[in-house]
């Protein structure tokens, strides 16, 4: 499926909800996309800004596959701007501006097979504006086995995300706050689509779990805490894991201090009162609410420091060794 198309003598990029309409020989918002001859262009096909296998964990996906390990690609760019992104070198940045390695998908599953990994993620940058990259290393990931993880801010077309529904196995999506001035004027980029790509691609059978960044000032409150809670019970599911991050400044949010260890967790809480099963302090190493409890009776079946998995405690189902009570996870 081709996701642009010729319109008035530019071309239509049909990826994000931006819709960019390129000019002869200049590129959309993402940086990486250009028209050439009237064709749309992936400037970062093949390329890779940095790629390692690391925990599972570190996306985070603590559901999917938890101990294992995923060869992680990252390139250059993305569709949103945000002023308090940690990993800006990469994504705001155009491919020249980059030191770049040729990185096929080929190449991608023998590495990823030759280090111990049990999935491949496009991560550290937006994977969607790598859309053709991304999809054609899923191809070949399906058919050696492996698993395939998105690490995404969700900021695409309803299509987009419905096709990569596809080939996707697992991911996690930055919900970032729920009110669309946040979106607008912290990430140039709306709400709602990011709500529809949770949607489909949990309607989808895809493994999805969630993660809020907390920002003093921005959407640390109560109410915005409880909005996001009940969202993802009622629209995704009590099951679906909820991240809650403790933000620290970065980029061009530099005077806004660290979230306060106390405010995540009280995240946390009210995740659980609005009915969620499993709601997780993040960049909090060795806090208890990075280990995973039964929702039922309270027993620790995973224990977790940072990123690495001391201990699981699941029977076969996967089911609480305790009560018998089903868990919610991709093993």
């Amino acid at each position: 499926m081709r996701f642009w198309e010729p319109e008035n003598g530019t071309v239509r990029c049909l990826v994000c909800p931006r819709e960019c309409r390129i000019p002869e020989g200049q590129r959309g918002f993402c940086r990486v996309r250009e028209n050439r001859g009237g064709e749309l262009v992936l400037l970062t096909y093949g390329k890779s800004s940095g790629a390692v296998p690391d925990p599972v964990e570190k996306k985070p996906l603590f559901h999917y596959k938890p101990g294992s390990r995923t060869y992680s690609i990252g390139t250059v760019g993305c569709n949103l701007r945000c002023l308090h992104c940690q990993n800006w070198q990469i994504s705001q940045a155009s491919p020249e501006e980059v030191p770049l390695e040729d990185l096929p998908p080929e190449t991608i599953v023998k590495r990823a097979r030759a280090t111990g990994c049990d999935s491949v993620s496009f991560t550290y940058n937006e994977p969607v504006i790598n859309l053709e990259y991304t999809v054609d290393t899923f191809e070949l990931c399906k058919r050696e086995g492996l698993g395939t993880v998105y690490v995404t801010n969700g900021f695409m077309r309803e299509e987009t995300a419905a096709f990569l529904s596809r080939y996707l196995e697992a991911a996690n999506v930055d919900l970032k706050a729920f009110t669309e001035r946040f979106y607008r004027e912290v990430c140039g980029g709306s709400l709602e689509p990011v709500l529809r790509t949770l949607k489909t691609w949990k309607s989808n059978g895809v493994h999805v779990e969630v993660t809020t960044l907390v920002i003093p000032g921005h959407n640390d409150s109560e109410e915005e805490a409880r909005e996001i809670a009940a969202w993802i019970r009622d629209e995704l599911g009590p099951e679906t894991p909820w991240h809650v991050s403790r933000f620290h400044p970065d980029y061009k949010m530099l005077d806004v201090p660290p979230t306060p260890v106390e405010t995540v967790e009280r995240f946390v809480r009210i995740g659980y009162d609005e009915g969620l099963y499993y709601v997780y302090v993040g960049n909090v190493p060795g806090h208890k609410y990075e280990n995973t409890y039964c929702p039922n009776c309270g027993a620790l079946l995973v224990e977790r420091r940072g990123f690495t998995v001391l201990r699981i405690n699941l029977e076969p189902g996967p089911r609480c060794p305790e009560c018998g009570a089903r868990q919610y996870f991709v093993l």
